[in-house]
Formats: structure tokens, sequence, C-alpha cells
């Protein structure tokens, strides 16, 4: 059993390696063709205590909303003995025995792709766990599904998150694990709902039941658990996690586990089904039916990698030219793919290709919008407007017209517009990134190198991020300078009142009648609605010079200049392992096409271990 599920985890760990993550790209997919199981709930019903309960450790990160903001691949690798660590897809060679450590990366590694919104991204996170403490097994964490938006997040997250969960479990080879809180009603779980509408008959389908010791006194969850209600082809598996209690006091998982044991073996309603219940069963069970599948399995993989392999031995033979042998020739043909990836960029900015016109309408729409939900009336309400104005005068009442007043209210209000301002070159920089990863999608020389087109997405995100933090800087300047110096010329317009100066006889907050206040509010917000319609039109030009107009001219100078100032180095092996450039070795090692000879030994290799 053990040997076989290794071997499946090392077969997904090569499929990863070349660039196939059932995607759709040059290679043919042996990803999909792979058995796997996704773990599938709605956001807080227990999923990622579950899945910290099967792997003994403490290492998901944890909050509240959307945690799990992009797939995790994690693979469990049973060792004899040694101590526990993990691997990192994105950092090979560094592993990690510090579990509080490895939460922290998954956290990082997520906002390096989504940044630091509430984004959610489809690439996955790979992760390995090698321990004498669990099963061989590999399971595919999902965001958690959702009914509503959260603050800063658009208004299509439910159903882009319904999207991504779909595209994983409505795969032939994908078992579903099916994770529903026992203190909710099942007919309303998301988890259940979904995996239904993929698989119907329940065929790939586990039903995980979790929190059962919450349920109100007096109610069970045996008539589920003995298939009684909401029937599922195999049987529903129950599980107690950690309480918020526990995790706060950092209980560990083999007392969690004991616990979990006598609370299913002492409680009456439970004691029958004692025997197959909990995280640690649950573990095995998986394990067993995943053994179960592979071996169903094999015949179709040992058909699939023999077809790839006289695919890409036909692919190669038809490309027939090698790679330049010298170091001038690999750095030309590097740069000249590069240069038909920028082309293809630069058509989707210019209009010739699609997507261009999304940064059009953050200008048009998105910014104009957030400028109106600022509510510049409400900052400005009467008893707003009387307290800032007599805070200005201290002790002393203004003689002709509270000009400290009037800069406090300006100023308060104008320096709102920085989140409008912030958003929307946030915004533009998501669509540029997007249009990246399009532009890397349709440049079918790139597709041949997975390598190079990894290097040169990183190259293109590396640029973009640092064009965006200019941009930033930039915009917000351009809300700091109207704060800093208002435009006289509108307010020597305004109609001077003398006698409008207040009363010094008259306590503090009663100094200004209410006429007074009004007009003030209303020549403030008057000032405001002006500086607002410039900006309006200022910021998308900042942005566009700052950002747009610099991804279109040097998007990848940076990539150039490096590939330029090693080119005496390529042939040399510590430019194998130097970054930025690791494409090049690529190009040297592979020789031909889309992996060249070296993915056509692997395949072959593979398939003798299958064979």
């Amino acid at each position: 059993m053990e040997s076989l599920i290794s071997l499946v985890n090392r077969l997904q760990r090569a499929c990863t390696a070349l660039g196939d993550n059932g995607e759709d790209n040059a290679l043919p997919t042996l990803w999909d063709a792979l058995p796997s199981i996704a773990v599938v709930g709605g956001q807080s019903s227990g999923k990622s205590s579950v899945l910290e309960s099967i792997v003994g450790k403490d290492f998901l990160p944890r909050g509240s909303g959307i945690v799990t903001r992009r797939p995790l691949v994690l693979q469990l690798h049973r060792i004899d003995e040694g101590r526990e660590y993990a691997e990192f897809g994105h950092l090979p060679r560094k592993r990690f025995t510090d579990f509080a450590a490895v939460r922290k990366e998954i956290a990082d590694e997520t906002d390096r792709e989504t940044g630091r919104s509430k984004q959610i991204s489809s690439v996955p996170i790979y992760l390995s766990i090698y321990s004498p403490n669990v099963v061989n097994l590999t399971l595919i964490d999902l965001p958690g599904l959702t009914k509503v938006a959260v603050e800063g997040q658009p208004e299509s997250i439910v159903h882009d998150i319904e999207n991504m969960v779909r595209t994983y479990i409505e795969k032939p080879n994908c078992i579903i694990l099916a994770i529903s809180p026992a203190n909710q009603d099942l007919a309303t779980s998301d988890a259940i709902k979904i995996s239904r509408e993929v698989d119907p008959k329940g065929e790939r389908t586990f039903g995980v039941l979790t929190k059962i010791d919450l349920m109100d006194k007096g109610t069970d969850a045996v008539d589920i658990l003995e298939g009684k209600a909401y029937k599922l082809q195999f049987p529903w598996i129950g599980v107690v996690n950690r309480s918020q209690a526990d995790i706060n006091k950092n209980v560990d998982m083999i007392a969690a586990r004991r616990r979990e044991r006598e609370y299913f073996a002492q409680t009456p309603e439970y004691k029958h089904l004692a025997h197959r219940m909990g995280s640690e069963h649950l573990g095995k069970v998986m394990s067993k039916h995943l053994e179960s599948i592979i071996k169903s399995r094999i015949p179709g993989l040992q058909s699939l990698i023999n077809k790839t392999i006289i695919e890409l031995e036909s692919e190669s033979s038809r490309l027939g030219r090698p790679v330049a042998t010298d170091a001038g020739g690999k750095l030309y043909m590097i740069m000249e793919i590069v240069r038909i990836f920028d082309g293809i960029f630069k058509e989707h900015l210019d209009g010739v290709r699609s997507g261009g016109d999304k940064i059009y309408n953050v200008f048009d729409n998105q910014l104009p919008a957030a400028l109106k939900r600022l509510q510049f009336d409400k900052h400005l309400a009467m008893e707003n407007v009387r307290k800032l104005i007599t805070e200005a005068d201290g002790y002393q009442p203004h003689l002709i017209a509270p000009e400290q007043g009037y800069r406090r209210l300006i100023e308060t209000a104008l320096v709102t517009i920085k989140g409008p301002a912030e958003a929307s070159v946030d915004a533009v920089h998501g669509i540029l990134k997007e249009l990246v990863q399009k532009s890397i999608s349709e440049t079918v020389e790139l597709k041949q190198y997975p390598s190079l087109r990894v290097e040169v997405g990183h190259a293109a995100i590396e640029s973009l991020e640092r064009m965006r933090d200019e941009s930033k800087k930039a915009t917000l300047q351009l809300v700091e300078m109207e704060c800093s110096y208002l435009t006289v010329d509108f307010f020597r317009k305004l109609p001077q009142d003398m006698d409008k100066g207040g009363n010094p006889t008259h306590s503090l907050f009663d100094r200004y009648n209410d006429s007074y206040l009004r007009r003030i509010g209303s020549t403030v917000l008057s000032y405001v609605n002006m500086v607002c319609g410039g900006l309006k039109n200022s910021i998308p030009k900042s942005i566009v010079y700052c950002q747009v107009r610099e991804a279109k001219r040097s998007l990848l100078d940076h990539f150039f200049a490096e590939l330029g100032k090693r080119e005496v180095r390529i042939s040399s092996p510590i430019f194998f392992s130097s970054n930025p450039l690791n494409a090049v070795r690529i190009f040297i090692e592979e020789r031909k096409n889309i992996a060249g000879l070296f993915i056509i030994k692997l395949l072959m290799w593979l398939y003798r271990q299958i064979s």
C-alpha cells in the first residue's frame, strides 16, 4: 500500500517539476490522471483542524474570514525514523523542522501571490511533510466555501471560490472529502451540496462530521453516522477537533487524539461506533481507499505515459534543430523568445488583443464610484463642522473667517481620498499581472520551455511590483499636495461676511449660529468636490505614467540586464544555480522543445516504476 501511494506522490512531484499542474499547457497532463483527495468545506467547518489532526501537527494559518486563499497540495510521507520535517515546492532545498515556521511560510507565500489583500488565487502551494506519525497520503486543501464577500473582496468572490473548488472535484480521479459541522443542519452544508452536484451517486465522496461535541444538549449525530440520514456510499466518519481554548493553550495533537478517542468511547450514543470514528481512523480509511483507486488506475496511467512518450519523441523529432551550443547563441534564443512575449503583452495594453480595456474600467467606473462612496456630506455634517471650527479657534473667536477651521475640515476630508487612490493602483496592478499571465500562455515558444516560462513570469511580476510601489507613492503625493496647499482663488471669490465672525459672549459650543456653520460646510464641500474632480482626472494619469507606460517600456529590462551581465557565465556550472536565470539551464540540458530528451527519459523511468 505504502509503495503505491509513495509512487503516486513521486509522480505528482515529477509533474510539478515539469510544469504539469493539470492546467492547459504544452505538456500532456499526467496530473489529472493521478488520484488525489480534495478537502472541501464551508468556512469555520473545522476543515483545517481535520487536516492538522490527520498530520498530527499544528501548521495551518488560522483566523477569521477566508484564511485558505490558495489551494494547498499536501503530500504526507511516512518515514521509519528521524525528526519530522516539511519542504515546500517553491523552496525545495530548505527543510522546516519548526511547524510554526511552516504556518508563517504558507501565509507569506499566499501574500506573495495575492498581495496583502483578501483575494484568492488558483495557483497551488506544494507542501510535503515527512514524519513517522503519518500515513502516505496526498490531500488538497481548498479555500472554504462562503456565502457572502467580506470587506476588501469583490462580490464575485463567492462564485470564484466555488468555481475553483469545482475545477478540482469534478475530475473523475478526485476523491472528495466533504467536511460538515454537526452543529448545523446538513441540509445547508456547502460541502455536501457541491459534492452532490459533481458526484450525484456519491461514488467519490467521503463525509466527515466535525464539532459533534458541540451539538445542542439532547441532540446527537447517530442517525447520520449510522447512514440512516444523508446516506453516502461510504460511511460517515465523525471527528472531535481541538477547541479554541485547546488551541490557545497549545494542547498538542497527541493529547487531542487521546481526548477524541475517549470522547467516542465514553459517550453512550457513540460507543458502538467508536471503532470507526476519529481522525486517526479517517487517515487510515483515506489511505486504504487511495490505494484501491491507484490499483484500478494503473493500466490507464501506463497507457497515458506511453502515449506521452511517443508524442514527445515525435515532437522532438519534428523540431529537429538543437539549441545553439555557444553561449551567445543560447543568449540570443532566450532574448528572442522573451521579446515575443513582451510584444504580446504590449498588444494587450494597446487593444490589439483583449484585456487592456479593464484598466480604463478602473478609471471610468471603479475610481469614481469609490470617490462617491466617501460621502463628504456626512463628514461635513453640522455637528462635525461645529466641533472642528470651535476647536480650531482655541480660547479666542476668529475675527473675520475661521481659517484654521476651514483648513482642518478640508484636510480631514481630502485625506480620505487616499483609500480610493491606493485601491486604483492595486486594481491596475492586478490587471497587469493578469495580462502577464495571459501573455505567457499565448506565447507558444514559452510553452515549450516550462522553466523559462516560470522565470519570465517571476521577472515580469517583480517589475510590476516595483512599478506599483512607485505609482502608489506618486499617486498619494497628489493627494498630499492638495492637503498641503489650498487653492486661494476659490476662497477669494466667495462673498465675505464680516458680521458672521461669531459671538464671544456665547459658550464655546454655541458660539456660531446654524446658518453660519451651514455656510462653512457648504463652502468646504464645494471645495472638496472641486479637488475631488481634479484628482479623478490626475490619479489615472499618475497610474498610467508610473505603471502602464513603464510596463510597456521596461517590463523585462532588469531580466535583460541580468542576462547581459552574466553572458560569459552561461556555460559555467555556477550559472545553473544562479537566480533569476535558471531558465538557461533548461536550454542547455534539454536541447530540444517541450522538455526534450530529459523529460522523455523521466517518463520512461516513471513507466518502469508503474509496470
